[in-house]
C-alpha cells in the first residue's frame, strides 16, 4: 500500500464533496476503527483476567472490517486518493491528462458498476439468511458492499464527468455510458440475482455467451486495462478487470469476485492493517517526531553523521507502524529536511527518499504480516529472518550518510549528557512502544489483532492523554487522513484476492514451477532472475497488490529450488523496497517529487546513490541466506 497514497495526483486535483454525506462517510469508517480498537483489547481483558471470551469477538471484529474497508473505499474515492501508477499524466500536456482523466474514471465506474451487480448477486447466492455474525445476521454486515461499490461507481463517473467540463452531453456521455456498459456486463450476475442458483436454461445461456464474448476479448481487455493503469485508472480497480476478464473467459463465474472480497475483508488477522496505521498516524500527528529528533540527537549528534543515524532510525520507526513509506515521506519529509539542512539538498532529499521504505524489515511490519499470512509462513520467524536484513540495510545507509559527512565536512555538536537524559526522557513513551509490542506478541500472550489495538490505544493514551498534544479537532485530522490511506490499502486486497484466486484455481503456479524447473535448472541463476523480476515488479506494483498476486507464483519456486521459506519471503520484501526507488515508475520516487517539490527527473537522480547501496545489500541478503536463517534456528 508502500506506497499507500496517490498524492501521484497533480496538485489540480478536483474539488471533493462536502456537506452531511461526507461526515456520515468518515464518521462511520472512525466508529469502525474504534470499534475494531475496543473489540480485541475487551476479549484479551476478559481471557486474561476473568478466564472468559468477549461473545463472537472475532467473527464481530472480521466483520467490521468489512464495513470499515468499504466504507473507507468509499471515503477515497470521494478523496480521489486511491493508488495509482499515472505514468502518462506526468507528460506535462493538460489536454492529455483531461483525456486520460475521463477515459479512467470512466472504465473505473465501468469496473466498480459490476462489482456492486456481482456483490448483490453473492449476497443471495452465496450467504446463508439465518448466518449470524453474534446478534446480527451476516448478510446486514455484507450489504455494505453493493452499498459501498454503488457509491464508488457513481462517484468515478462523477469524476470523469468535471474532467469532462462538468456542462453539456458530451460531458455526460462517457460516464453514463460506463454505468449501462457496467450493468450490461453484469447479466450473468443479475440473472442470477433473479432467479439464484436454479435459474432456466434460456439464462445459462445468456451467461454462456458472455462468457464467449469475455474470450473474445480477453487480449484486448488485458491490453486496455493495462493502459489505464498506465494511465492514472485505481489499481484496485484495473484488479479487479483483470480478475473478472479472467474468471468470465474461461467460463468461470464473475459474482466469485465479490465473495473473494467479502473473504478477504472478513479475514481476522487482516483488522492489524488499519489499527497499525491509526497508530501511526496518530504518532505524526503529534509532536512524537520532534521529540524523538531531540532524543537521537541528543544520543547520536555528537557522532559525525549523527544526523543520518537520526534521519534513517525515525524513518524505520514510522515505516514499521504505518506499513506505508509513502506516508512517512509525506509525514516525516519536512521535520526531517530541517534535521539534514547542513548537508547537499541532493543528497538529503535522496536520504530521505531512500529511507522511507527501509522500515518494512522491522516488527511490526504489516507486509511482513500479510507474508505470512498468505503463505502461511511462521510469522515470528519471517519477523527474526527480516532483522538481520533490515539493520544491514540500515548500516549501508548510515555508513553513506558518514562519508557524506566526513566529505562535506558537516559540524558536530558537543555530546551533552544532559540534552541526551531530557531527550530521552522526553521521549520514554515512545521508545517504549516497540519493546511493549515485541513482548506482547513474542510471549504469545497477544494476538497479532490484540497487538495492533494495544499499539492504537497505547499511543491514543500517550498523545491525546498524557502529552495532549492531540485534541478533538486533531483526532477529527487523524482520523481524515489515516481513513483514505486504509481505504486504498483494503481496496487493493479485496480484489488481489479475487484475482489471487484465478491464479491459484487455474494452477498457474504449478505450471509455472515445472517450466521454471525445466528451463532454470541452477538455484543460482534462478535467484539472479527472481531479483531481477521483483525488481520490476516493486517498480510497477505496489506491495499489497504483488504480496497477494506474486507471491502465490513464486513460493512454489521457493519449494523446488530449495529456498528456505523466510529467506525467499525477505528477498520478495527487499527487492520489493528497491524496487520503489526505481525509475521510471517507482512509488517513493513520484511521492518525494510531491513533497520536496521537485521535477520527477531530478528526484530519481538524488536517489540513485541509495538504490545502489539497496541493490548491493539485495544481492548480498540473496546469496547468503544464513542471514536470514540464523536467528531463525535460534529461536
Amino acid at each position: 500500500m508502500n506506497n499507500t497514497n496517490s498524492s501521484l495526483q497533480d496538485k489540480n486535483k478536483l474539488p471533493v464533496q462536502g456537506g452531511f454525506l461526507r461526515t456520515l462517510e468518515t464518521g462511520a469508517a472512525a466508529a469502525a476503527l474504534v470499534l475494531l480498537t475496543l473489540l480485541p483489547l475487551m476479549d484479551a481483558a476478559l481471557r486474561s483476567f476473568f478466564h472468559s471470551r468477549f461473545p463472537a469477538a472475532p467473527e464481530t471484529a472480521a466483520h467490521i472490517l468489512l464495513v470499515l474497508g468499504l466504507v473507507s473505499g468509499m471515503v477515497t474515492t470521494r478523496e480521489e486518493t486511491h493508488l495509482s501508477i499515472g505514468f502518462f499524466q506526468y507528460l506535462g500536456d493538460e489536454r492529455i491528462k483531461r483525456s486520460l482523466g475521463i477515459c479512467t474514471r470512466s472504465l473505473a465506474a465501468f469496473l466498480a458498476m459490476i462489482f456492486f451487480w456481482c456483490s448483490l448477486s453473492f449476497i443471495k447466492v452465496g450467504l446463508y439468511p439465518v448466518q449470524m455474525i453474534g446478534p446480527i445476521p451476516d448478510r446486514v454486515f455484507a450489504m455494505i458492499m453493493p452499498l459501498g461499490y454503488a457509491v464508488m461507481a457513481l462517484r468515478f463517473a462523477g469524476q470523469g464527468f468535471r474532467f469532462a467540463g462538468g456542462s453539456g452531453w458530451k460531458a455526460v456521455l462517457p460516464p453514463a455510458l460506463a454505468l449501462i456498459l457496467g450493468t450490461v456486463c453484469s447479466t450473468p450476475a443479475i440473472l442470477k440475482l433473479i432467479w439464484g442458483i436454479n435459474m432456466p436454461d434460456a439464462a445459462w445461456a445468456a451467461s454462456g455467451v458472455f462468457n464467449s464474448l469475455a474470450a473474445v476479448f480477453r487480449l484486448p481487455g488485458i491490453i486496455i486495462l493495462v493502459a489505464a493503469a498506465l494511465g492514472g485508472a485505481p489499481i484496485f480497480t484495473v484488479i479487479g478487470g483483470f480478475a473478472l476478464i479472467l474468471l468470465q473467459s474461461s467460463w468461470g463465474e464473475i459474482d466469485i469476485t465479490a465473495s473473494q472480497i467479502y473473504t478477504a475483508l472478513t479475514q481476522n488477522n487482516l483488522a492489524a492493517i488499519p489499527l497499525f496505521t491509526l497508530a501511526g498516524f496518530i504518532l505524526s500527528e503529534s509532536k512524537a517526531g520532534e521529540r524523538l529528533v531531540l532524543a537521537f540527537k541528543g544520543l547520536f549528534g555528537w557522532l559525525p553523521g549523527g544526523m543520518i543515524v537520526v534521519t534513517v532510525i525515525l524513518c524505520a520507526f514510522f515505516t514499521s507502524f504505518t506499513g506505508a513509506s509513502g506516508v512517512t515521506i509525506l509525514a516525516m519529509g519536512g521535520i526531517l529536511l530541517t534535521v539534514l539542512s547542513g548537508y547537499p539538498e541532493k543528497f538529503a532529499i535522496g536520504l530521505l527518499t531512500a529511507s522511507g521504505s527501509i522500515g518494512l524489515l522491522f516488527p511490526p511490519s504489516l507486509p511482513i504480516l500479510l507474508v505470512g499470512a498468505y503463505t502461511r509462513t511462521n510469522t515470528v520467524h519471517l519477523f527474526l529472518g527480516a532483522l538481520i536484513p533490515g539493520i544491514l540495510l540500515v548500516a549501508a545507509t548510515i555508513l553513506f550518510g558518514l562519508a557524506v559527512s566526513v566529505k562535506n565536512k558537516i559540524p558536530v555538536e558537543p555530546f551533552s549528557l544532559k540534552k541526551a537524559a531530557g531527550g530521552l526522557r522526553g521521549s520514554f513513551l515512545e521508545i517504549l512502544l516497540p519493546f511493549v509490542l515485541i513482548a506482547g506478541y513474542f510471549s504469545g500472550v497477544l494476538s497479532l489483532v490484540e497487538l495492533s489495538a494495544v499499539a492504537a490505544a497505547y499511543v491514543a493514551i500517550v498523545e491525546i492523554v498524557i502529552y495532549r498534544e492531540v485534541s478533538l479537532p486533531a483526532l477529527s485530522r487523524v482520523f481524515s487522513k489515516s481513513i483514505p490511506i486504509i481505504g486504498g490499502i483494503l481496496s487493493i486486497l479485496a480484489l488481489a484476492q479475487a484475482l489471487s484466486y484465478y491464479i491459484v484455481d487455474s494452477r498457474v503456479p504449478e505450471f509455472f514451477a515445472q517450466w521454471m524447473q525445466h528451463t532454470v535448472s541452477s538455484k543460482w541463476l534462478f535467484l539472479l532472475l527472481l531479483n531481477l523480476a521483483l525488481l520490476v515488479t516493486g517498480c510497477l506494483v505496489d506491495i499489497f497488490s504483488a504480496i497477494m498476486i506474486i507471491l502465490p507464483l513464486i513460493f512454489p519456486l521457493g519449494a523446488v529450488y530449495g529456498i528456505d521459506p523466510v529467506h525467499l519471503g525477505v528477498i520478495f520484501l527487499i527487492n520489493m523496497e528497491a524496487g520503489f526507488l526505481t525509475p521510471p515508475v517507482g512509488l517513493n520516487l513520484f511521492l518525494a517529487s510531491y513533497r520536496f517539490e521537485k521535477p520527477f527527473t531530478v528526484t530519481s537522480r538524488y536517489v540513485l546513490p541509495f538504490l545502489v547501496i539497496q541493490l548491493v545489500v539485495v544481492l548480498i541478503v540473496t546469496y547468503a541466506p544464513v542471514l536470514t536463517t540464523a536467528l531463525t534456528a535460534l529461536y
